[in-house]
Formats: structure tokens, C-alpha cells, sequence
């Protein structure tokens, strides 16, 4: 095997365990949007994946002198995608069933692979780009624009999907001098500080009539959170910490378009959680358009290990 096959395989087995890590976070988060503003969640959640970062992870991968970066307005380009991308995508998540958001949200990986080509001059052909055409149309049977079943609240995980897209290609961007826990440490350090921010400016609640449940999930008033909820703010905060690593080190690793797809294991994920959690069995345009999008995804990867795949011995001719 040769060394960038092993590359592709480390990046491959990091963006899954980043699609099973934002599959609890999503679940966690949309629990919990019933009764604690969106700014307290990501507050509580930054604060505890920052502490799992600076005291587990970074040590781990070197020492806290990861932490100096060499691309400043980078990071800060990212962490405003990231910003958009949770507005938007936990905003939806908190207005539409579980399955439905997350399907709808994955067209991230079809929008990197076009954001790939346009600003990291990747290489995609045909059946990629037939990939992202069919991908897109998956997109377009869940939502169902035009029709009596279409939800204005299913834009809202289509932005967060182009946020996400945004962040993956500047994280491939970054990835030949930043490590993982670098690319992990400055969106949440971003998080933390406009949650604190929102919390000390709108926390009290004042813009929360509840008259509009969009809006009230981000501006509602601060609670102090039920002893039997910490656990769940915890496991929220470990797997953002997880998640947001894995993700960086696997744009950092491999080609966007290349690992982009597998993040698709969230699907099912989304699925299991939306039935065992909250009872919620999805209709079958999202089973349609699911099957489409993951379907295109797994072309893409089809078409990538054909390209890169060593080309085969010649088969020695018989005598005669």
C-alpha cells in the first residue's frame, strides 16, 4: 500500500468518526432546543470541547504550541462559516424531524465538490460532476419546493450545508501547515466568544415574545440547566470536541471531494436517533432523496479509488 493510500485511509476513518460524532451532537441538540436557547447550548458546548481540546487532544498531538497559527484571517473566514452553518442548521433542526434536516444538510459534500474546484483548482470530471447533479436533485425531492408538503424552514439546513461546505474548503486550504487540533481550536474559541457575547447583550429574553418558535430558540431567556441535563451538555461538548478535530485532520489529510462523502454515515445515524429519540419515522420523499444523495456520494468515491488505484501487471501472453 502506498503512503498516500494510507493518507486516504487515516482521512476516510476520521471524517466517519466526525459524521458519528455531529450525528450525537445534532440528536443532543435538538433535545435539548425545547427548552434552552441556542446561544447556551453552543456557550456550554464550547466551553466544555475546549477544556477536552487544550487538556486531552493537543497534548496528545504535540503541545500547546499548536496553537500559534500562521494563517490568522483564515481561521477568522472560518470561523464566520461556522457561525452561519450552526445558525442556520440547528435553527432547522430544532423546527423540523431529525432525519429531514440532516438529510437536507448533506449537501455539504456536494457543495465542497464544487467549491473545490472553483478555489483549491481540484480536478473533478464528469462523473462527479454527474454526482453533484443527481446529489443536488435528492436535495430537491425532500424539500419539495412548490408543493403543499414544502416547509420555508427547509432553507434553513440548506444555508447551514453551504456554511459547512465553506468551512471544509478553507480547512483543506489551511491543512498543509495548521495540525487538527489548530484547525479544532479557533472555530470553538470563535463559539465561545459570540456566545458569551449574545448571552450578556440578549439572554434575558427580552426579544422572545414566543410568538415565532425560530426565533424564539435563539433568543429565549437563559436557564440555568436541570442537574439530570448536564450529562447530555457534556456529551455534547466531548463529541464537539471529537467531531470538530476528526473533521479538520480529514480535510487536512485528503482531497475534499474524496473524504466529503463519507461523512454520510450521519444518515443512518440521523435515522436511529430520529426513531429511537423522538419517534419520528421519515416520509418517503426523504428516503428517496436520502438514497439519491448518499448514492451520488458513493459514485464520487467509486470513481476516486478507480483514478488512483495502481494500474494493473500485464498478463504474460501464452505460447504458441
Amino acid at each position: 500500500m502506498s503512503a498516500q493510500a494510507k493518507v486516504n485511509i487515516w482521512g476516510i476513518l476520521a471524517a466517519l468518526g466526525a459524521g458519528i460524532s455531529f450525528s450525537i451532537i445534532d440528536t443532543i441538540a435538538k433535545f435539548l432546543s425545547g427548552d434552552y436557547p441556542l446561544h447556551e447550548m453552543v456557550l456550554v458546548r464550547s466551553v466544555i470541547a475546549l477544556i477536552v481540546l487544550l487538556a486531552v487532544i493537543m497534548p496528545l498531538e504535540g503541545g500547546y504550541h499548536l496553537l500559534r497559527t500562521h494563517q490568522p484571517r483564515l481561521h477568522v473566514l472560518r470561523c464566520l462559516a461556522v457561525l452561519f452553518a450552526n445558525l442556520c442548521f440547528f435553527t432547522g433542526l430544532a423546527l423540523m424531524p431529525l432525519a429531514e434536516a440532516v438529510a437536507i444538510a448533506f449537501a455539504t459534500p456536494l457543495i465542497v465538490t464544487a467549491l473545490s474546484v472553483i478555489f483549491l483548482k481540484e480536478k473533478v470530471g464528469i462523473w462527479r460532476w454527474g454526482a453533484v447533479a443527481v446529489g443536488f436533485l435528492g436535495v430537491i425531492v425532500i424539500m419539495r419546493p412548490g408543493s403543499g408538503a414544502f416547509q420555508p424552514t427547509a432553507i434553513l439546513p440548506f444555508l447551514g450545508a453551504c456554511g459547512y461546505a465553506t468551512l471544509h474548503v478553507l480547512t483543506r486550504r489551511a491543512g498543509g501547515s495548521e495540525a487538527g487540533s489548530t484547525l479544532a481550536f479557533y472555530p470553538m474559541f470563535g463559539f465561545l466568544l459570540v456566545s458569551t457575547l449574545v448571552g450578556l447583550t440578549l439572554g434575558d429574553g427580552r426579544f422572545s415574545d414566543g410568538s415565532n418558535p425560530g426565533i424564539d430558540f435563539i433568543l429565549r431567556a437563559w436557564i440555568w440547566p436541570a442537574p439530570q441535563d448536564w450529562p447530555l451538555f457534556i456529551g455534547l461538548g466531548v463529541a464537539a470536541s471529537f467531531g470538530g478535530y476528526l473533521v479538520g485532520q480529514a480535510y487536512r489529510l485528503c482531497e475534499a471531494g474524496l473524504v466529503a462523502p463519507f461523512e454520510y454515515i450521519a444518515m443512518p445515524m440521523a435515522v436511529l436517533w430520529g426513531v429511537m429519540v423522538f419517534n419520528e419515522w421519515p416520509e418517503p420523499p426523504v428516503w428517496l432523496g436520502s438514497g439519491l444523495i448518499i448514492g451520488s456520494g458513493l459514485v464520487s468515491v467509486w470513481r476516486e479509488t478507480r483514478l488512483h488505484r495502481p494500474p494493473s501487471r500485464p498478463r504474460p501472453r501464452a505460447n504458441g
